[in-house]
């Protein structure tokens, strides 16, 4: 095999990548004032290689200067009832089974900071979040309850840290040097055994195993299957407790404990196959995929038929610069308010709120994500629009 790139999780050689584009937009997130601005964004190649010892996913030509995690970058969820009411059940969750209650949590990562709330509110906790993107007058006092945040990144310059709870949701694919990452967490945590921590990813099974190429972006450089992800938090010197999906297997979930011993850790041979078959299943249907999605959307303009997309998020902007899409697509909608009036990158779809539906009703909405289909079905009938639907 020849070597083209090194493992950021083991550190084996990897060779030829597996799927490539040429030129996707280096932030899929963050807020652009204005058309222009958008159409000349910067781009950058993506190279999705796997390595052979422990199935990690990675993208090969990432470069961290090319991505930019600020006030600008709006990734939050948290204006859909549907994923609030998740939202809570998790924090819900991880409150009653690992008991914190009056205990010191840290959230890696913690984006607007409404997770670590939640933890901090339900549970009487106090927290510490990590995020050069927080933005302060988003989260009030009463809302963040203890919690407080550090508008930085969770480094090695952060040091150790005494906590009971570590959590970590939807970061860890951000992150190229995963192996690294993992380790300085885990060294952070020295001594302190009975420390739980939970990180959550995008399930990398259901992306190849749907040919999902909106949900391959230049943000997230790492792909994690379940098999994957425990061998990195097994070979970084943790105890691994669970591993299991939720939100309509979309995320990936593990628990783990600082590990008393550290043991040599092999991955699983047989689900490095699996993944490499999952690859295959993928490398099959994609281009299909991409190919009849363009055919309907071209058809639908041709007919004079108007299309919006529902969801302004990176699902939205890799779907439309992988296809390669401009005027067949109207708009794209959003119900969070801090889009509304901005551009998506490379392509410049206006993003606009809900409401402007009720006048200019759409032919076809296309929904970036099917578990929020009966949400968008609800807030199109109160409008008076009643479009067809197709979910990605």
């Amino acid at each position: 095999m020849t070597i083209d790139s090194t493992c950021p999780s083991c550190g084996a050689g990897v060779g030829a990548s597996f799927y490539e584009l040429p030129a996707i937009p280096t932030n899929s997130c963050l807020l652009i004032n204005d058309r222009m601005a958008a159409r000349d964004f910067p781009v950058a190649p993506l190279r999705l290689s796997c390595c052979p010892d422990c199935g990690f996913i990675f993208n090969a030509a990432w470069e961290a200067s090319r991505t930019v995690y600020s006030e600008a970058y709006e990734e939050t969820q948290g204006f859909s009832p549907t994923f609030n009411a998740f939202h809570e059940r998790l924090a819900r969750d991880l409150i009653d089974r690992h008991d914190l209650h009056g205990k010191r949590v840290i959230e890696i990562g913690c984006g607007k900071g409404e997770f670590l709330a939640l933890l901090c509110r339900l549970g009487d906790n106090e927290g510490v979040g990590y995020d050069p993107s927080f933005v302060p007058s988003r989260l009030d006092a009463a809302s963040a309850g203890r919690a407080r945040f550090v508008r930085e990144f969770f480094d090695e310059r952060t040091g150790p840290v005494s906590c009971d709870f570590v959590c970590c949701k939807m970061t860890l694919e951000h992150i190229p040097d995963v192996g690294r990452f993992v380790g300085m967490v885990r060294r952070a945590l020295e001594g302190q055994e009975d420390t739980s921590v939970f990180f959550q990813v995008p399930n990398a099974k259901r992306v190849l195993q749907d040919g999902a190429f909106w949900d391959i972006y230049y943000e997230h450089c790492s792909y994690f299957t379940a098999q994957s992800l425990s061998h990195l938090f097994a070979r970084s010197g943790f105890a691994v407790d669970r591993v299991w999906t939720d939100y309509d297997d979309q995320y990936l979930m593990i628990e783990a404990r600082p590990a008393n011993t550290r043991m040599p850790v092999s991955a699983s041979a047989d689900a490095v196959a699996e993944t490499r078959e999952w690859i295959e299943e993928f490398r099959r249907s994609v281009g299909s995929a991409s190919r009849a999605w363009h055919h309907h959307l071209r058809d639908m303009a041709a007919a004079g038929r108007r299309t919006v997309l529902w969801g302004s998020g990176s699902k939205a902007v890799a779907f439309l610069t992988t296809l390669g899409v401009d005027g067949e697509v109207e708009s794209v909608v959003d119900i969070n308010p801090f889009r509304h009036g901005r551009y998506l990158p490379v392509t410049g779809h206006e993003i606009v709120s809900p409401d402007e539906l009720s006048t200019t009703s759409p032919d076809l909405v296309v929904i970036m994500n099917p578990v929020y289909r009966d949400e968008i079905r609800e807030m199109l009938r109160v409008r008076g629009c009643e479009p067809e639907i197709r979910c990605v």
